[in-house]
């Protein structure tokens, strides 16, 4: 399942810049992930991973790495969670650490409280908040209320919902009381609706600088060509119809929430377009397919989870694909060269590069 997330990634006061969390959002329990680790790093070559990172680098570590790279940022590394609560009893975050950011993640959440009711323990978007607000409460009782503030409002704060609204709730088989409720042009504007309200909340909370990640090429994942090509390795029609109605009003919502609040605020990503790029013309970017899955069983490697039991690729940077539904590190590598650096097809307003400068600038005497 899709996993989205909700993360804050302060500086230290006097810093300029914008952190990120570096995060492996997905792992599950230390000893499990070890030891699935070991086995599968020993079946699949092209790997930079730790004994206890399966899964390869996320598009939080390559942000971070770059970001870190740039003269005017100062890199923190962020505490994470391995599962649903981890993050606000581990005894790792707590002091000076907590100016390093927080990862409020959870698998199979969206925008809407009913999306993912299939699944357990998982955090909804509206107690991620409520976890936001707590982190605040902390950090104020660490350095203050003033510092507290300044340290959020010059945070990175990423957010990426609104994928598994549609393929853990809208499409759910055999029929779901949304797709009952609603057309889908309707319940794309609902959504996108209520995606507002988050966004606004956040603002409120005082979050200044907002990553908006839209929903990728969402009939294209190996789990769906498993379940709906029928064989044929062709992209889901409906699903993606979904992706390119859902896109386009995120873009649309943003500009207009930056309008009345009188700022860039929030930074809409195409993450749609970025993912399509190379699962059209995979060899144009080095792969040798975008359909197959690095790891998984089934056709086209798609089906349940990657497991020490699965089929693995013996060279994980020719796939574009991991598993099932997740990027490798190397379409990674290339989704945040987008974000650094691409043009307003991908990035709207501006790409963090031209960010990162606005921010500097705006901090010079």
């Amino acid at each position: 399942m899709p996993s989205r997330s909700l993360a804050i990634c302060p500086l230290p006061v006097a810093a300029l810049g914008l952190p990120f969390s570096s995060c492996s959002q997905l792992r599950p329990r230390l000893t499990l992930a070890a030891r699935r680790a070991r086995s599968l790093a020993a079946r699949s070559s092209s790997s930079n991973s730790s004994p206890d990172s399966s899964f390869g680098s996320r598009m939080e570590d390559f942000v971070k790495k770059t970001l870190a790279d740039n003269p005017v940022v100062i890199y923190s590394k962020s505490w994470c969670s391995w599962n649903a609560h981890w993050w606000l009893y581990s005894p790792h975050l707590d002091g000076a650490k907590l100016l390093h950011g927080a990862n409020f993640a959870s698998a199979g959440v969206g925008i809407l409280n009913d999306t993912g009711i299939q699944f357990a323990n998982i955090i909804r978007i509206e107690k991620q908040l409520r976890y936001f607000n707590q982190y605040q409460d902390r950090l104020r009782r660490l350095i203050g209320g003033e510092a507290a503030r300044r340290l959020v409002e010059g945070a990175l704060v990423l957010i990426t919902l609104g994928g598994n609204d549609f393929v853990n709730n809208y499409y759910l088989v055999p029929f779901s009381a949304r797709s009952r409720e609603f057309a889908l042009p309707d319940y794309v504007r609902y959504i996108i609706g209520e995606y507002s309200k988050v966004l606004r909340q956040l603002y409120d909370m005082g979050a200044r600088r907002v990553l908006v990640t839209g929903s990728g090429p969402l009939g294209c994942a190996p789990a769906e060509l498993a379940t709906r090509s029928g064989g044929t390795g062709e992209c889901d029609a409906e699903l993606q119809r979904a992706a390119a109605l859902y896109n386009p009003q995120l873009v649309r919502m943003t500009r207009e929430l930056n309008a009345q609040l009188g700022g860039d605020v929030f930074v809409a990503v195409n993450a749609y377009r970025m993912h399509m790029d190379f699962i059209s013309d995979p060899a144009a970017y080095g792969f040798a397919t975008s359909k197959v899955a690095c790891c998984g069983q089934g056709p086209y490697n798609g089906v349940g989870l990657c497991t020490a039991l699965s089929s693995i690729c013996p060279n994980r940077s020719l796939y574009v694909f991991w598993d099932n539904f997740h990027p490798t590190e190397r379409a990674n590598r290339i989704i945040v060269a987008q974000f650094m650096a691409g043009s307003p097809d991908y990035m709207h307003p501006f790409n963090l590069s031209t960010i990162l400068a606005m921010d500097a600038a705006a901090a010079v005497p």
